[in-house]
């Protein structure tokens, strides 16, 4: 069985208005669409699949903006908060191993918020074979990088993270199969064959750790990933950066 894998991305405290975040999530989920088919369609979260299925999300900025703004997190008194912002759900309508969903975190700007947009795209069945490649990961992570603008994504494996992330580890960030640094964060050093980097447009810089499947059941890829991590370390960009501008 394929290890169950995410590409995620997070950033800080940011301050965005719906309107901001509608505009953010609209334009990753059309860079998705055009991506893979599987992508092609959204469906609102709810309680079951089957009430999930009955409330269709119309990939127009109005109508996002509109489930967004009903999002807004409350306390249990049901009193808006508006410093942690908005949290939205969303999944494709596909069972089977082709099932996909969207998590997003935004808008929030307490000072030790956490925004994230997490994908979790299919590890195995039919559409798996597609996914689990070297160029759906960098594709997607790029999508990701440029209608979010994180600090740092990643691509990576439940288990990988189990291995890689030491008991009581006190670093904001990990690696993964494909990982995103923002260049608000730093420059990347050099790294070991066979690892590729990329620039992101003028945002940042994706590291591509093989292009095989990267497994954390390949004791190359893991020593590898351990290697690159060590760098990244030494270099200062596991910790996460004070912003610019404060929220």
């Amino acid at each position: 069985m394929e290890d169950p894998r995410y590409i995620g991305s997070y950033w800080g405290a940011r301050r965005e208005a719906a309107g901001e975040c509608a505009h953010r999530l609209l334009k990753l989920l059309t860079h998705l669409a055009r991506l893979d088919p599987l992508f092609g369609r959204w469906f609102k979260s709810a309680k079951s699949l089957k009430q999930s299925l009955q409330r269709p999300l119309e990939l127009e900025l109005s109508s996002i903006q509109q489930y967004i703004e009903r999002n807004l997190m409350r306390d249990d008194r049901r009193q808006p908060m508006e410093d942690l912002g908005f949290s939205v759900g969303l999944w494709n309508g596909s069972e089977g191993g082709n099932d996909a969903r969207l998590s997003t975190y935004c808008g929030a700007y307490w000072e030790q918020a956490r925004n994230s947009c997490v994908l979790d795209a299919p590890f195995e069945g039919p559409c798996s074979e597609r996914v689990l490649t070297a160029p759906f990961q960098v594709a997607t992570m790029r999508a990701l990088a440029t209608a979010w603008e994180p600090e740092w994504a990643m691509s990576t494996s439940y288990a990988l993270q189990d291995v890689m992330v030491p008991k009581g580890d006190k670093r904001d960030w990990q690696i993964g199969w494909v990982t995103y640094v923002s260049y608000r964060q730093g420059q990347i050093p050099p790294l070991p064959p066979p690892v590729r980097i990329e620039p992101v447009d003028n945002l940042g810089t994706l590291v591509i750790l093989t292009p095989e499947r990267f497994t954390a059941s390949n004791p190359e890829h893991l020593a590898l990933a351990e290697r690159v991590r060590e760098l990244l370390d030494h270099a200062g960009l596991l910790q996460r950066k004070p912003p610019s501008n404060p929220p």
